[in-house]
């Protein structure tokens, strides 16, 4: 992403084909199974909500919240790069580059110490509060936000490899919808992060990771 933002930036003087080539390879024959099982992120998040607490489940309102990570990756993604030439996502949001890169930065150049303001601060209070809240609601960062996990569900129809339904298998019992804690409504729709948990809980054997 923060390649495609600082591609987007250089537009005016040329078109960013590498970049959105590779993201374009990756929606097409992976889509959210990157989400699933390459996401750094998505992990730490998951081992956060191992932690025990009191849960807050998938409802109506995460549903209607999962929209927010679409207008983040219109806005924040494409729209401030390209009219304020500036990579608003990582500069204002991104909690995965400020956890896995901007912390250790700071902490090891006394420099970048002495320049690091009120948008370090903010971005620490992101990732903090993100943290936080992925102990109580699963993978908060990834269902609410995450602009990538947003490009690549674009690809739910159309990826490659991803969940399988069996249709003369499935019973239409929604097991399977019942015990995955994303906000699906369909196995493999744009929500579905295909990590194929719900595999082990289908009773008619219906699931399978594999070939589209």
């Amino acid at each position: 992403l923060g390649s495609l933002q600082t591609a987007l930036i250089s537009s005016k003087y040329r078109f960013p084909y590498y970049i959105l080539g590779v993201l374009l390879l990756f929606g097409v024959v992976l889509g959210r199974v990157i989400c699933g099982f390459l996401c750094p992120f998505g992990l730490i998040q998951e081992l956060l909500y191992k932690i025990p607490s009191r849960k807050i489940k998938k409802n109506r309102w995460t549903s209607k919240l999962s929209l927010l990570k679409y207008i983040i990756l219109i806005v924040f993604v494409i729209g401030i790069p390209l009219i304020l030439l500036v990579p608003g996502f990582c500069k204002f949001i991104c909690p995965a580059g400020t956890l896995e890169a901007g912390i250790i930065l700071v902490s090891m150049n006394q420099s970048l110490q002495a320049l690091a303001g009120w948008l370090f601060s903010w971005k620490i209070l992101i990732l903090l509060l993100l943290l936080i809240s992925a102990v109580f609601i699963f993978r908060s960062f990834c269902r609410f936000i995450c602009p990538l996990g947003a490009f690549y569900s674009l690809f739910h129809k159309t990826a490659v490899i991803g969940m399988c339904i069996d249709e003369d298998k499935c019973t239409g019992c929604n097991i399977c919808l019942k015990r995955c804690q994303m906000d699906i409504k369909k196995v493999g729709d744009r929500e579905c992060v295909q990590c194929g948990d719900c595999i082990n809980h289908c009773p008619a054997n219906a699931l399978r990771f594999g070939r589209k």
